[in-house]
């Protein structure tokens, strides 16, 4: 039994109603009072309180039985929106969701410098635009969470982002400071991690997601919670060594995953052999239509190397879930399977390993995701598929 201040235990029952609400979709008082056994005089005083804030709405739900026709509870998903962005090389992201994760707008704006300044000024700017623009619900914009593609501390400072050649830079206070708004920032690996969690893999507690795109970056769910590490730096597993004294990495070593198995590096070595620069993936895909050995030879490497750190990464953290986001992965025939059979070892354990559905999207959803469930106030987060929602 919870016992302690009465305004703490009100605050965490509501936190399990609106998670219980959130979670089923639709649910009546009765149902709701089981699912989180509270007592109905309980229920009935936080649902009102809800409802008066605009965060809960009433259906009446139609049905041919005989009887009373039962009054369910949802989610106002029209309440407001959560601004998630994408701070990328050569681009920033913005996708703005309802409070149920379903996608309302996006926009990418290019980028032409990396310098701090001009990107803090471009950040503000379309900021104020979508506080401006979204007014029109009860509580506007409910929260901002950026995507860095680089190492934030636990306290939301960028230390480094190697594209955007920034170190120690406080972009979280610069923003609040100009714009009088919480910014949260995180890095883009973990957010793409728990945007699998909230959207996709409801049912579990303990989830990998592993980004091939420019590097390898390794988002972390353990128990519910990000897995961030001392200085919230956990997850740079692309400077694994996967080839003692291999091809030399900008980190400083020689044979980090990421110089094996990230997709840019395939991108550099298909161009090499084809004398092709600026390689596609639709040109790649119709290399593979077309049976090209050498091409062939060159993606099976690539699962080799991408094997190796796998195979490292369900061996340390004996993960539920192994999610692969890889454009590479998703054109190529059989390729899950062909990991699988690469994973010989009988002491490694997972239960699902597979190929991301919600891809490139994946980090901008989490961050809107992420401050849904910072505004909602609960401890674990499930939302309807965005990526459906969008179709």
């Amino acid at each position: 039994m919870i016992t302690g201040d009465a305004s703490y235990i009100k605050k965490i029952n509501r936190s399990l109603i609106i998670r219980e609400i959130v979670k089923k979709g639709m649910i009546s008082r009765a149902d709701l009072s089981k699912a989180v056994a509270l007592t109905r005089a309980t229920i009935s005083v936080q649902v009102a309180d809800l409802l008066e804030d605009e965060l809960v709405v009433e259906t009446q739900l139609e049905h041919n039985a005989v009887g009373r026709k039962p009054i369910m509870l949802s989610l106002n998903a029209d309440a407001g929106y959560a601004l998630g962005i994408d701070l990328d090389y050569g681009q920033i992201s913005f996708a703005l969701t309802d409070l149920l994760g379903r996608p309302v707008f996006s926009n990418i704006v290019k980028l032409e410098t990396t310098d701090y300044s001009e990107i803090l000024a471009l950040l503000i700017k379309h900021i104020i635009t979508y506080k401006k623009n979204y007014t029109n619900s009860r509580y506007g914009i409910i929260g901002i969470v950026i995507a860095i593609h680089g190492l934030v501390s636990n306290q939301e400072v960028i230390h480094y982002v190697p594209r955007l050649g920034w170190n120690d830079v406080n972009l979280k206070a610069d923003l609040e400071n100009a714009l009088n708004l919480e910014i949260h920032l995180e890095n883009n690996s973990n957010l793409s991690s728990f945007a699998e969690r909230v959207y996709v893999h409801h049912d579990t507690d303990n989830l990998l997601s592993a980004t091939f795109h420019s590097g390898i970056g390794l988002g972390m769910i353990i128990n519910n919670k990000f897995f961030r590490g001392h200085d919230g730096f956990a997850g740079e597993i692309g400077h694994m060594i996967v080839v003692p004294g291999g091809r030399p990495c900008k980190c400083g070593n020689k044979g980090c995953w990421e110089k094996y198995a990230s997709e840019s590096n395939i991108m550099e070595v298909l161009s090499e052999r084809k004398k092709t620069p600026n390689i596609t993936y639709e040109q790649i895909q119709e290399w593979i239509d077309q049976g090209d050995a050498e091409v062939t030879e060159i993606m099976d490497e690539f699962i080799y190397y991408l094997s190796i750190g796998l195979n490292n990464m369900i061996n340390i953290y004996n993960p539920d879930v192994i999610v692969i986001d890889s454009e590479l992965l998703r054109i190529y025939p059989d390729s899950i399977y062909k990991i699988k059979q690469n994973l010989n070892s009988q002491i490694s354990h997972y239960r699902e390993l597979l190929i991301s559905t919600l891809g490139k999207n994946s980090s901008i959803l989490g961050a809107c995701a992420l401050a849904i469930q910072y505004f909602l106030d609960v401890p674990v987060l499930n939302l309807p598929n965005a990526m459906e929602a969008s179709e």
